[in-house]
């Protein structure tokens, strides 16, 4: 499969927004989501043919005793997440979940959209159902089993796609988002680095939805992809889709803040200095998230803590002041990471992607990503994405209905139509 052999229906660029779990965690009157065919419509305004998704594979299609036709989305309980990123659900969205995976793709054709079908089940999405369940279940599957279980369940949902006539909306399919950030990860040995200890799994999980379905494309989906190792890839994904997350001086404040830190040393000074005004002190500061929900969701209360209570505009500020310190290296990372990608995509024959990237996770009313700075960075590998032949690319994570740049209008405008019609 080269990249010249993209299935004939399928566009010759990808434009993509990254929906994730939230085109079904945001569903209640007023959020992005409660309209499928608006929120399609407005991606399609800023230039976008192609959303990413989390289709909830093992949820929909897997083999377990769940009802799927009323699952109840929350949230993480009282305003625990409300100012974080991806987490600022207002819950209380009943659901049948297959009738809205296919409600999506039907929305999609309508627009001529396609979609790429993904899971983050092993991440963040079963968190928000109202109960334990879905999180219970993918738990119980052993590490060495869950790869395949995921390729089964994929296969089972392409079926189902194919079987309403909507299988020709499917981009392509990833067994799971960033397994090596994922609880995939689990079957990582004391003497083999993640990559490697899930080669042998995602290979074979590959294998088996490629013999599924052959005509749709599949592949395989890291969150800090081994650059200096791409052989640690598997040689049978058929897209060479990463993700490039440069941090730079984002990390640098992380660091500086120790935002990820935990009890006792948290929250630093440095941290105290860049929270609101209002912010209660961490020892005083609830939470109603319960435990098992802390775990589905990987985020610790700490970060919880951090996001919600940081002051945007002293965060930003912080940003803007040490950025040129870091300017030149972030562009340099991110050539060096688009070019690796591209080899490796050029050896094996098959198009490249990147499904997310820039700088780095943010506060959601942090703006740094979505402003000047932001916007240089992302006009930046967009340019490098189109000199270097990508299939598919993003102006940014934070461009999607659910995130306050998808108020960019003229820049995701200008930016996809710039990917989309060059040669």
């Amino acid at each position: 499969m080269t990249s010249s052999q993209i299935p004939a229906h399928l566009p010759r660029k990808l434009a993509i927004s990254l929906w994730d779990f939230t085109w079904y965690t945001q569903t209640t009157q007023g959020e992005p989501f409660a309209d499928l065919d608006r929120a399609f419509a407005e991606a399609v305004d800023r230039g976008y043919n192609t959303v990413r998704i989390c289709a909830a594979p093992l949820l929909l299609f897997g083999e377990h005793d769940i009802d799927t036709t009323a699952l109840r989305f929350v949230n993480m309980g009282g305003d625990t997440g409300q100012r974080t990123r991806w987490y600022d659900a207002t819950g209380g969205a009943v659901i049948d979940g297959r009738a809205h995976l296919r409600a999506l793709f039907e929305a999609a054709k309508r627009n001529k959209c396609f979609v790429i079908v993904s899971s983050w089940e092993y991440q963040q999405s079963p968190a928000f159902l109202a109960d334990s369940s879905w999180h219970d279940m993918l738990s119980a599957i052993p590490a060495d089993e869950r790869h395949e279980a995921l390729a089964r369940a994929e296969a089972r949902l392409v079926s189902y796609l194919a079987a309403e006539g909507l299988d020709d909306r499917i981009a392509y399919v990833e067994i799971h988002n960033e397994v090596d950030l994922s609880r995939l990860a689990e079957v990582t040995s004391d003497s083999v680095d993640t990559f490697w200890a899930q080669r042998p799994y995602l290979e074979k999980a590959l294998a088996m939805l490629q013999d599924a379905h052959p005509n749709v494309l599949s592949t395989v989906c890291y969150g800090i992809p081994p650059y200096l190792d791409l052989a640690s890839v598997p040689d049978n994904a058929q897209v060479a889709h990463q993700h490039i997350y440069v941090y730079g001086v984002l990390g640098a404040l992380e660091a500086w803040a120790q935002v990820r830190a935990s009890p006792p040393t948290f929250p630093t000074d440095e941290l105290k200095s860049l929270l609101r005004e209002d912010a209660p002190t961490f020892s005083e500061w609830t939470t109603t998230i319960e435990p098992w929900r802390l775990e589905a969701t990987g985020i610790s209360t700490s970060m919880f803590y951090a996001y919600d209570w940081v002051d945007p505009i002293a965060w930003d500020a912080w940003l803007y002041r040490h950025f040129a310190q870091f300017e030149t290296a972030m562009l340099q990372a991110i050539d060096a990471r688009l070019e690796a990608v591209s080899i490796w995509a050029g050896h094996h024959g098959v198009p490249a992607v990147i499904g997310e990237g820039w700088i780095g996770y943010t506060p959601l009313e942090a703006d740094f990503e979505d402003g000047a700075v932001g916007q240089f960075v992302a006009a930046h590998a967009v340019q490098r994405c189109i000199e270097l032949g990508y299939w598919g690319t993003l102006t940014g994570s934070n461009s999607a209905p659910h995130h306050p740049g998808w108020n960019n209008l003229n820049f995701q405008r200008r930016m996809n139509r710039l990917f989309l019609t060059a040669h």
